[in-house]
């Protein structure tokens, strides 16, 4: 049924592209790109078509960033071209906000509009003029501009631009005092949210969108996918979301290997067209390696036979004209078999009665929770319900105010939690990180270890200190799951780790033979590994039997916040 229903999205996306006239908005035609030694694209060429929807995906490093960067301007081809369809806008979020200060959040937010914050800037200015009497002299100039100015204004729907910014601020889960506060006391997280809102606003004949739900919570991302899913404009975007891809997307352009293949489709359907086209090849490859090495045998045995000598030409020049396939070029996808914990009491543990404010707000006022050996508890809550607290209280971070937090027997708990990247020696490799933790591990078994985390070759010679954000996280998780605990406590263990190593993770814990309470905002991680929900709503504790999907069945929403 899966496949039907996608079928049909597909060929109405199609038919949707032909009613728009199949106009091309953006088109990469055979560029070229390399940075440094690296070869990024080879005669690469891909088209976004008006109010197309693509998901743009490959490795870390595949030259994702650098498509961006080459539509707006901001790098160019070696080799080939990059047109833009005349007077069509763009807008492009990444992950390099800038600096934020000295407005409000909701000012910063319409300052991002383009053309029509421009005429709301200059309206304000020119009826600040027309009311000053030094300047009585000009009125009939101010006047006449102003004619000018607000007709355009309003036909870009600048009277609605306010509240437009308000809702999206809303959206993305800024509370109404923040948007008036100062945008500079926001942590960098928050100006992101800031930074795409100004995006949003500023509705662009094209989005382009660089990892837009990183530091996003669940909420902001519904919220999101709703609004892109509706926004009328082309968009591409990079995310490492698959149910997001899954959502928006109608196509999907790969990067690997120098190439940019697109595929019609989904994300699933493209991994299942990318799995069967790579079988197919391979397939095709052993065929002619098998034909080759067969008339090889032959040119070989009868070489030196003139009787054979006509047979033996006839063979060679067959085998010059043949046009040979490149062997398969194999995605590097490492599987690691992280050992069984040891067993714990049934127990894991118990919480009673606990209180937990933080100033004058009250988290918990006499929480009571139980978690028992093999059950695996995805936490759920709006920002502020206190699910990282409740983390923190089980690994012993912080203390109740009042109630106990009581751990079972033979528990071995492993924490993570973003804090813990910033202990990773900053002097030692990546490699050297794990050797110290374990120094009687073999360095084939850390290297594969990592290879499974998305260190190979070279990369686990990098100096944990000039480490990006992910790959810390991606650190510290391979450092935990070596030698794992029986009680795995995950505060957001997915946060910038790409879709390949995500998938890797979720395979490895759904062999995990242990307890696990956790936090995320993926719900890819959430469906493939929970088997219970707890959600943490105004202090009270509802408890549902199953994992993420049967939640979303029985309490109708996919997150607290969005009843």
């Amino acid at each position: 049924m899966a496949i039907v229903t996608r079928a049909v999205a597909r060929g109405l996306a199609r038919d949707a592209r032909f009613a728009l006239g199949s106009r091309r908005v953006i088109t990469l035609d055979n560029i070229s790109k390399r940075h440094g030694s690296q070869i990024l694209y080879l005669s690469a060429s891909m088209s976004v078509f008006h109010g197309e929807k693509i998901g743009l995906v490959g490795p870390n490093g595949a030259g994702k960033s650098t498509i961006f960067r080459m539509i707006v301007g901001a790098e160019s081809p070696d080799e080939g071209t990059v047109a833009v369809e005349r007077r069509a806008t763009i807008g492009y979020f990444d992950q390099d906000v800038g600096e934020m200060s000295g407005r409000s959040v909701l000012a910063e937010t319409m300052a991002g509009a383009g053309e029509v914050s421009a005429l709301a800037a200059e309206l304000k200015q020119l009826e600040e003029a027309m009311a000053d009497p030094a300047r009585v002299d000009e009125l009939d100039a101010l006047v006449e501009r102003y004619g000018d100015v607000q007709p355009r204004f309003d036909a870009l729907g600048g009277y609605e631009l306010e509240p437009r910014a308000q809702e999206i601020l809303a959206g993305l889960g800024f509370a109404p005092e923040v948007v008036e506060g100062d945008v500079g006391a926001l942590s960098g997280g928050w100006k992101m949210r800031v930074a795409l809102a100004r995006i949003l606003l500023m509705k662009p004949d094209v989005l382009l969108l660089d990892e837009p739900t990183n530091h996003l919570d669940l909420e902001s991302i519904l919220w999101l996918e709703k609004f892109l899913r509706e926004y009328p404009g082309a968009m591409v975007i990079t995310s490492h979301d698959r149910e997001l891809l899954n959502r928006l997307v109608s196509k999907i352009v790969e990067i690997d290997g120098g190439r940019l293949t697109t595929y019609t489709g989904d994300f699933d359907f493209y991994e299942q067209q990318r799995d069967l086209a790579a079988a197919q090849y391979e397939a095709q490859y052993a065929r002619q390696q098998a034909m080759l090495a067969k008339e090889r045998a032959f040119i070989e045995r009868f070489a030196a036979r003139a009787s054979h000598a006509a047979q033996v030409q006839s063979r060679v020049k067959k085998l010059d004209k043949i046009e040979k396939f490149d062997p398969p070029r194999r995605r590097k996808l490492i599987e690691f078999n992280f050992a069984t914990p040891p067993r714990s009491g049934n127990d894991v543990v118990r919480i009673e009665g606990v209180v937990k404010r933080y100033g004058s707000k009250t988290v918990y006022d006499g929480l009571d929770f139980v978690v028992r050996r093999l059950e695996r508890w995805c936490v759920m809550g709006v920002n502020g319900a206190g699910k990282s607290t409740l983390l923190k209280l089980v690994a012993g971070a912080i203390e109740a105010d009042e109630g106990l937090v009581k751990i079972g027997a033979s528990v071995k708990l492993g924490y993570f939690a973003q804090h813990a990247m910033e202990l990773l020696e900053p002097q030692v490799t990546v490699l050297e990180q794990l050797q110290a933790a374990f120094p009687r591990a073999s360095q084939g078994s850390l290297r594969n270890l990592l290879g499974a985390f998305g260190f190979s070759g070279q990369d686990v010679e990098k100096k944990c200190r000039v480490l990006s954000g992910g790959e810390k996280a991606r650190v510290v998780l391979a450092e935990m799951l070596y030698d794992p605990p029986n009680f795995l406590v995950l505060d957001e263990p997915t946060n910038h780790l790409d879709l390949d190593t995500k998938q890797m993770l979720i395979r490895a814990l759904s062999g995990f033979e242990g307890t696990m309470l956790f936090v995320s905002h993926d719900r890819h991680f959430l469906a493939g590994l929970s088997n219970r929900v707890l959600e943490l709503d105004g202090g009270e504790a509802r408890r549902y039997d199953g994992g993420y999907l049967e939640y979303v069945a029985q309490s109708r929403h996919e997150a607290p916040g969005m009843r």
